[in-house]
């Protein structure tokens, strides 16, 4: 059977030339004489392994000598409760912009931990949470701790196209269905989290990259699997790590150095989406229900207003072997997760579906 084109959120498609290296080592990784997913996370071969990914991952993203790199385990939602139980330390107050429903989970999570405010929101935006809020510093209370940001959201398809300004405030993002995508400062930032099944590597892993000044400041009864300072003092090996996740970053991490980088998967990814916006804008049957100016990269929903239509034209493109491009419940229609790894080819495919389907299936109103 061939291979299909994977659209789907998450966990999504991986480079082909990285599944053909690990289907060549998988019986024997080099000459460990054994597979990556049978070796003891202590053995050299493994340290090389998980060392190799933290130095792919600064080189590509610039990350600076002052911030630490953690390989941990359950997904960025363990999150939404680790950075508030490590950085509510000084006034235990913390502000959030809500701007889809993983911000919201994690405003939820936080609310138990101490004084959590929303700084602003999309949530009454027409249709829900289509655009981002506008922010500035003066949005945010002075004597926070840190605020947070889903920077883009794979449920909408919209994304923060700069870095808020909060000031002193450490600014901590969510980047899972984003990172890797295009170069970014994270010197602007206090702390960066991400589940890897995006743009990095089969779920199970979560890259957290943390500055210095924030370790180390736990409250006490904080589970010692979600103590940062904890997990950097024992190199993410507190316990046993996702070895064979991590090692499958390192070779996605590589593979992007190899092609040229975050400036090339930039160039890759605004070429794919701008195919599927500029049709999506060049006709009537199908609509982009989100502001224009916050459109993400990575995740493009669409609709045809019309659920039944939307229904038959997720079936049909599954069996062209256009696979998940049913839309999330909350918003229904459809969205391409177009990730580092989708092939200009398969957004080729998709719009070509998209506009016989609209042929063979005619709207009075289109």
């Amino acid at each position: 059977m061939e291979r299909v084109y994977n659209f789907s959120d998450g966990p999504s498609m991986l480079p082909l030339e990285v599944l053909k290296t690990a289907r060549e080592e998988l019986l024997c990784y080099g000459d460990s004489g054994m597979s990556v997913m049978e070796m003891s996370h202590h053995s050299p071969e493994f340290e090389k392994i998980i060392k190799g990914a933290e130095e792919s991952l600064r080189t590509l993203m610039g990350i600076p000598s002052n911030y630490r790199v953690l390989f941990l385990q359950g997904g960025a939602t363990t999150q939404f409760a680790a950075v508030p139980l490590n950085l509510l330390s000084e006034h235990k107050c913390a502000d959030y912009i809500i701007s889809g429903q993983f911000s919201k989970q994690a405003y939820m999570e936080a609310k138990k931990y101490g004084d959590i405010a929303i700084a602003a929101s999309s949530a009454g935006a027409t249709p829900t949470f289509s655009t981002v809020p506008e922010v500035k510093r003066s949005d945010f209370r002075p004597d926070a701790d840190y605020a947070h940001i889903c920077y883009n959201n794979t449920i909408y398809g919209t994304k923060y196209h700069y870095i808020p300004d909060t000031g002193n405030i450490p600014l901590v993002a969510d980047m899972s269905s984003c990172i890797l995508s295009e170069p970014i400062d994270v010197s602007k930032f206090g702390l960066i989290y991400a589940g890897a099944q995006k743009n990095i590597a089969p779920a199970g892993l979560t890259v957290v990259i943390v500055r210095d000044d924030l370790i180390g400041n736990a409250r006490p009864d904080t589970p010692a699997m979600l103590d940062y300072k904890l997990l950097a003092e024992n190199g993410s090996m507190y316990n046993t790590p996702p070895c064979f996740q991590i090692y499958m970053a390192k070779l996605v991490l590589d593979r992007i150095l190899s092609v040229g980088g975050l400036d090339e998967m930039k160039r890759r990814n605004e070429r794919k989406a701008s195919l599927l916006y500029d049709y999506l804008d060049s006709q009537s049957y199908y609509t982009a229900p989100v502001d224009k100016k916050c459109r993400s990269m990575m995740n493009v929903v669409f609709v045809t207003g019309d659920a039944e239509l939307d229904k038959k034209f997720a079936k049909e493109a599954s069996d062209l072997g256009l696979r998940n491009l049913k839309g999330h419940p909350s918003v229904g229609g459809m969205r391409a997760s177009i990730y580092n790894a989708m092939p200009y080819e398969g957004v080729e495919k998709l719009v070509a579906f998209m506009k016989r389907f609209a042929l063979e299936n005619p709207r009075f109103d289109a």
